[in-house]
């Protein structure tokens, strides 16, 4: 635990441009929207309108690129990242048992990430349900 905040920390900062630029992106086409402007016509703040208005509309794509990536990612512990640290994560176990053609635990580690990844997905999901009321319905 004394040296996990080392590759925390680059996996951390290796992700957040493509997320921010991803968030910008989303935030700056919902500030165009009608509703947007019907919330600033009533006269409301520009902080409130931003976060009550289009921040929450605007971070379901955000919300599913986490849920996706981010649970196996951080299990897998960011592939290169793991084996330049030498850590004991998954990725190395998956290179190490394909190197020596172990094809039962090459095969143990793809079934991992699979369910690691469809775990992410489905608290994505629900996360999602749970912040836009408009998915619920659907």
């Amino acid at each position: 635990m004394n040296h996990l905040w080392i590759p925390a920390i680059i996996s951390a900062i290796t992700g957040v441009g493509g997320l921010t630029r991803i968030m910008r992106g989303q935030v700056l086409d919902t500030l165009g929207q009608p509703f947007v402007e019907a919330a600033r016509a009533r006269g409301l703040k520009n902080g409130t309108v931003i976060w009550k208005h289009a921040v929450r509309i605007a971070i379901n794509p955000l919300i599913v690129i986490l849920g996706s990536e981010a649970i196996p990612g951080i299990i897998g512990g960011g592939g290169l990242v793991s084996v330049v640290l030498n850590l004991p994560t998954i990725f190395p176990l998956f290179i190490a048992s394909l190197q020596k053609l172990d094809m039962y635990m090459a095969g143990t580690c793809i079934v991992l990430i699979t369910v690691l990844t469809l775990v992410g997905n489905l608290l994505a999901d629900l996360l999602l349900a749970w912040v836009d009321p408009r998915i619920r319905l659907e």
